[in-house]
């Protein structure tokens, strides 16, 4: 469905809101690719240089920051989610 590159910055010990977002990612039939903050100190201070967050999930459709599951979870109830992610990269 999307042509951009979807990336979600998670955790490898049990994250409820990682695994939601996740869930909510594949039932749009999108790929993605899963960044674990855990495997490196780097990643950590990766995400909080992009977000300024330090929570996960951590949530980019492109350049796009989404935010977290919370977040993923309003875009799809407005309909906006769908067409996020239709929006051809440029």
């Amino acid at each position: 469905m999307s042509a951009r590159e979807i990336v979600i910055y998670t955790r490898s010990s049990y994250c409820s809101s990682c695994e939601r977002a996740k869930a909510l990612l594949k039932r749009k039939g999108v790929t993605f690719r899963e960044v674990d903050i855990e495997s490196d100190p780097g990643v950590r201070q990766e995400l909080m240089t992009r977000t300024g967050q330090r929570t996960v999930p951590q949530i980019f459709i492109g350049e796009r920051h989404v935010g977290g599951y919370d977040d993923l979870a309003a875009l799809d109830r407005s309909g906006e989610l769908d067409k996020l992610l239709a929006q051809p990269t440029q």
